[in-house]
């Protein structure tokens, strides 16, 4: 299934940081930026979360709640945020069930090597839960600013 702006955002309910669980109805009426990255702790993903986290009171007076999902263990979760001092939200989807359902599981291609990872992408739902703007294949630098100011616009 390839989600597309208009249509509404798939629900998901998976283990979180500090040991809560996210569900996407818990945000209802609040905007979410839900966003996919590969693994915690790597530059990339660190670079990403803390950028996120610089933005986080401007995103909250938006009535933005930031998410980031990964596949990564949520106690994984927790040292990825007590090391970086980290206030995003952070979901863990181990079985890939959301990684599916919003179209981030796909085939990679490394060094001539293929396998099945996370594809890096953003996805803005507005209160209503419904999706407002997509970030496919996502680069790092600048991207929180261009999803923040997108946000605002809500």
């Amino acid at each position: 299934m390839t989600l597309a702006v208009g249509t509404k955002a798939p629900g998901f309910s998976l283990p979180g940081n500090g040991g809560a669980t996210h569900s996407l109805s818990d945000f209802a009426g609040k905007n979410i930026v839900l966003y996919f990255y590969p693994k915690d702790d790597t530059p990339g993903c660190t670079t990403e979360a803390k950028d996120f986290t610089s933005l986080a009171e401007a995103f909250s007076a938006a009535n933005t709640v930031i998410i980031g999902m990964s596949k990564d263990k949520a106690a994984k979760h927790d040292k990825f945020i007590d090391k970086h001092g980290l206030s995003v939200l952070l979901a863990s989807d181990e079985e890939g069930t959301a990684l599916a359902a919003y179209g981030v599981w796909v085939e990679k291609n490394m060094y001539g090597r293929k396998y099945m990872g996370i594809q890096r992408a953003t996805f803005l739902i507005d209160s209503a839960g419904i999706i407002q703007e997509i970030w496919p294949k996502v680069k790092v630098k600048g991207h929180a600013e261009a999803v923040l100011e997108r946000a605002q616009s809500l």
